[in-house]
Order: C-alpha cells, then sequence, then structure tokens
C-alpha cells in the first residue's frame, strides 16, 4: 500500500513538481542544533539551585497555598 496523498493542495503539487523532475520525494533533514555546552552547565547549575532556595524562601503556609492550588488546577 502506497502512501496517501496530501490533503493540502501545494503540497500535493510540490510533490508531482519534484516526481515530474525526478527530484528526491523526501525533504532533506536537517542538523540537530548543537547546543554550547558551557551554557549548558551554567543553565543546569542554576536550575539545580532553584527549586530549593526557592522553597526554603517560603514559608510552610504559602506553600501550602501553592500545593492546594497546584492539586486544584491539575485535578479539575
Amino acid at each position: 500500500m502506497g502512501k496517501k496523498n496530501p490533503t493540502d493542495p501545494n503540497v500535493l503539487a510540490f510533490q508531482i513538481v519534484q516526481a515530474a523532475t525526478g527530484q528526491d520525494q523526501e525533504p532533506a533533514k536537517k542538523k540537530p542544533h548543537k547546543k554550547n555546552p558551557a551554557a549548558v552547565a551554567l543553565g543546569r547549575l542554576g536550575g539545580l539551585k532553584g527549586g530549593k532556595a526557592r522553597a526554603a524562601k517560603l514559608s510552610a503556609n504559602k506553600r501550602k497555598e501553592i500545593a492546594t492550588k497546584a492539586a486544584k488546577t491539575r485535578w479539575s
């Protein structure tokens, strides 16, 4: 069984032109974006600190309010 024809007429026209000219049917794959390792490490360092620092700063009552709101949102 072959591939279905696309419902978008522009995509279908593009595929017809590619087939008529003998061009490759598959679009070129983009290379994955390389991340800067130093920036990744720095972001991870801040991310590891952030939650604990915020939790230590909050009062028990405020943490309870945040948790209650999150539970209501999650289960509504």
